[in-house]
């Protein structure tokens, strides 16, 4: 397929900035933001059927006026069904410094860390014109982080070595202490970043540490919801799949054959096939929660539609057409123009009725991006 196919156009208005939430003024004036991740709209599409459920049914199985929130996911899985969920943990990888001499503001986004010992990373940094190998950049004012560039690695990367010296963890503390949450800056650029986004930019089941954005459609999970999704009887399954930016990357070809995918770490444990396995194998539902998680179950998963356990990672790019293994339904966000979680979504949906899905969200006022709305897609 073609990169114009998968364009189209979004309003401002479209773009989610925070996430679901409702405003309570306090008795003493105080305006306080509560937070309702399961809240949001879920559009739900039926692959089979090709058709598109947007509004909730009465008791009588009539269409009502009331959209349909990802709380009533619970209406769509039961006993004995699977849901793989990705529970790598975003870490405050954007930091501000400034370059020695000039005093230039310099972003610096971490990345990875390279050697611990040496205190290396991979970093992006912008304006990327004005650091240079054997720049020093300072991270406060009067304190004593400080990093040295020592390489280029791409028009936008460095390897930095910060000039710190303490015991690791200290380090570590003390330099997440100094970053911010890293939501994209599609939103940064409109409102800038709060407190509230270092808690809302991570699933409620975040627990290994790797990622620089956040596994979005797992973000929706409430703990409620799961615990009441436990007692419809559905079971978890948890894969790790470090997001990178590698999924943010502009897509440069219009033959997307000759796109190269960026790679992510992943990690898929005996614990989380079984849960799968076992459900697919006793014709329950396996649904798939997030481009990601879905990338790399696709990066594993056996010649018998069997998901193996894997350590290491993958640059698999999926967009349509592609033939799934594993997974019969999944939730993805809206996501942007051109960008490969769309492609990946169409590849599991099919084309057209994602595009008519897309185009539905917008003439309906849904919102897109990471805090934005979701698609359940259904094999039915």
């Amino acid at each position: 397929m073609k990169l114009s196919q998968f364009r189209f156009k979004l309003p401002e208005e479209s773009i989610a900035l925070e996430p679901p939430h409702k405003v309570f003024k306090n008795e003493d004036g105080t305006v306080e933001k509560v937070y309702r991740r399961d809240e949001c709209r879920m559009m739900v599409v039926h692959r089979k059927s090709q058709t598109i459920d947007m509004y909730k049914t009465d008791d009588e199985g009539n269409a009502t006026s009331e959209f349909i929130q990802f709380r009533d996911i619970i209406n769509y899985f039961g006993e004995g069904d699977a849901m793989l969920l990705n529970d790598s943990k975003v870490f405050p990888a954007r930091l501000y410094g400034t370059k020695e001499k000039t005093d230039a503001k310099i972003e610096v986004f971490l990345l990875r860390e390279l050697n611990p010992e040496l205190r290396l990373w991979d970093v992006l940094v912008e304006p990327a014109r004005k650091i240079r190998i054997g720049n020093k950049l300072f991270f406060e004012e009067d304190g004593p982080m400080v990093a040295e560039v020592i390489d280029n690695t791409t028009s936008r990367g460095r390897t930095l070595r910060f000039l710190y010296d303490c015991p690791h963890d200290e380090f570590k503390r003390e330099l997440y202490a100094l970053g911010s949450a890293p939501i994209p800056h599609y939103i940064i650029d409109r409102r800038g970043t709060n407190e509230d986004d270092t808690e809302n930019f991570q699933t409620i089941f975040a627990k290994n540490e790797g990622a620089v954005t956040a596994p979005a459609s797992g973000m929706h999970f409430s703990r409620e919801l799961m615990k009441r999704l436990e007692i419809y009887g559905v079971n978890f399954g948890f894969i790790t799949v470090h997001c990178s930016l590698g999924c943010f990357d502009p897509i440069e070809v219009e033959d997307l054959t000759k796109h190269k995918m960026g790679s992510e770490q992943m990690i898929i444990g005996n614990e989380a096939c079984e849960i799968v396995n076992k459900a697919k194998s006793e014709g329950h539902h396996v649904c798939v929660v997030g481009v990601s998680t879905m990338r790399a179950v696709e990066s594993s998963v056996g010649t018998d539609s069997q998901l193996k356990p894997f350590s290491g990672w993958t640059n698999k790019f999926i967009f349509p057409p592609y033939d799934f293994q594993l997974a019969d339904s999944m939730v993805a966000n809206f996501y942007h123009s051109e960008s490969t979680m769309l492609m990946e979504t169409a590849a599991f949906g099919g084309y057209e009725l994602v595009m008519e899905a897309y185009q539905k969200a917008v003439d309906n006022g849904y919102k897109f991006g990471c805090y934005g709305d979701c698609m359940l897609i259904l094999d039915d």
